[in-house]
């Protein structure tokens, strides 16, 4: 095995221009002690306009703060929590991709890499390492950028899939600080419900992709009867883990990765991360691999659950923007919402409550001025709420009216009746 050869994050860090666009490992397994290091530098006046590029992240976010204006600039190609404000108050920004083309950014030079900082494993007796919990895109980061760090965290499991030999690093770095871990979100009884449709749609041998959260988890808790299941999803947690220990979820009826669990990041609990460690049965790999439509659509039966911040009443989804105001991202949706429609026997889901929070309806006449349309009305099957499930497919711009209607909340119908009937006209009709 290779000599391991390490240097301080200060050091490693130091070799990074000015004027360098930079990619962070992501998720659960950000490189924060080289963000640490690279914000000393700019504390110092020793670097300036460095921009950054991840997926969402875990932690701080220094990069993205006010007080970093001119010096360091984020341009995520997803809006998590700990950047969302200064996205929206425009010190950082957000990056529109497809997560399956963020490895073909780095690649087709679209984005000039010049920096990738990534987490890794300990190395294997053959002088690999892992990427762990977040592969992502960094296999094509690495690959691409003219400066390359990596993390050697004891932390970070080592997960099979993507492995990089030592030799890929220009610098290594010891850390030892655990990954970031997110608690089993309880649903709502109201989630419970929507579990209880979407689970109904689910078939005996089905593959599936779903986020974390409450909602999925409120679906895991419903599948319990099921027999066969796949997984093949951008990521996963410790709902779905339950599955799998249990047998429900074994990978037997999916015709590529058979047997196995296929992901690309995950963010749970510490069970997770430890589940994976030196699991074969886990498949962990590139992002452009994972959110292939192709390569979902290979697996028979694949059902794709995905949520939406508003459905309009044609069926159009938007699932990054509340309005002008970005939430989230594209990410993976239309992937996998496209791979779902394309398998043989899939199905594509959108699963949400009828109301927000703040007892808005989420069904509305039409997408708010300013927010995303992530997946377009053409592709707009399954729509879930607690209310029940309607198949938009082969559906008219009024029969799908029609069918969101009678799944929105029972106070918000009547508003919605009347605009559709001012939208079509006379010849619309709805009836409770």
């Amino acid at each position: 095995m290779q000599q391991m050869k390490f240097v301080t994050a200060d050091e490693a860090v130091s070799h990074i221009p000015s004027h360098c666009h930079i990619h962070l490992s992501s998720v659960a397994s950000v490189p924060h002690c080289l963000i640490e290091a690279l914000c000393r530098r700019a504390d110092a006046g020793d670097v300036t306009d460095l921009h950054f590029h991840h997926f969402h992240t875990e932690g701080p976010a220094p990069y993205s703060k006010p007080e970093y204006e001119g010096i360091m600039f984020d341009q995520g190609f997803f809006v998590g929590p700990n950047v969302r404000a200064e996205v929206n108050a425009g010190y950082a920004d957000y990056l529109p991709v497809h997560l399956s083309e963020t490895p073909f950014l780095y690649r087709s030079g679209a984005i000039e890499l010049g920096a990738a900082l990534v987490n890794v494993s300990m190395p294997d007796s053959e002088g690999r390492v892992s990427l762990g919990t977040s592969v992502d895109c960094s296999p094509a980061a690495i690959q691409c950028a003219r400066l390359v760090i990596g993390v050697v965290n004891p932390n970070v499991p080592f997960s099979y899939g993507e492995l990089i030999p030592l030799s890929a690093f220009d610098y290594l770095v010891r850390d030892d600080h655990p990954l970031d871990t997110a608690g089993f979100v309880e649903p709502s009884p109201v989630e419970m419900e929507i579990g209880r449709h979407c689970a109904e749609l689910v078939e005996d041998g089905a593959c599936l992709q779903m986020g974390i959260g409450s909602l999925p988890n409120a679906l895991s808790s419903q599948l319990d009867g099921h027999k066969n299941l796949g997984l093949h999803t951008e990521m996963f947690a410790d709902g779905l883990l339950r599955l799998i220990k249990k047998g429900v979820i074994n990978g037997a009826a999916k015709n590529i990765d058979n047997g196995k669990v296929t992901a690309s990041f995950l963010l749970g609990s510490q069970d997770v991360y430890s589940f994976i460690d030196h699991n074969p049965v886990v498949q962990m790999r590139d992002i452009a691999y994972v959110n292939d439509v192709r390569v979902i659509a290979s697996n028979r039966k694949a059902t794709a659950i995905n949520s939406a911040i508003e459905v309009d009443l044609t069926g159009q989804i938007c699932a990054d923007s509340i309005g002008t105001r970005i939430f989230s991202g594209t990410g993976g949706q239309l992937d996998f919402v496209r791979g779902a429609t394309l398998s043989e026997g899939g199905k594509s889901i959108t699963a949400f409550a009828s109301r927000t929070r703040k007892g808005a309806s989420k069904i509305v006449p039409a997408i708010h001025p300013g927010g995303g349309i992530v997946t377009p009305r053409a592709d707009a099957h399954w729509i879930v709420t607690e209310y029940g499930s309607v198949n938009l497919y082969g559906k008219s711009l009024q029969e799908r009216a029609r069918l969101l209607i009678s799944i929105a909340h029972p106070e918000d119908r009547e508003a919605l009746d009347r605009a559709a009937f001012e939208r079509f006209g006379p010849h619309f009709h709805c009836i409770f």
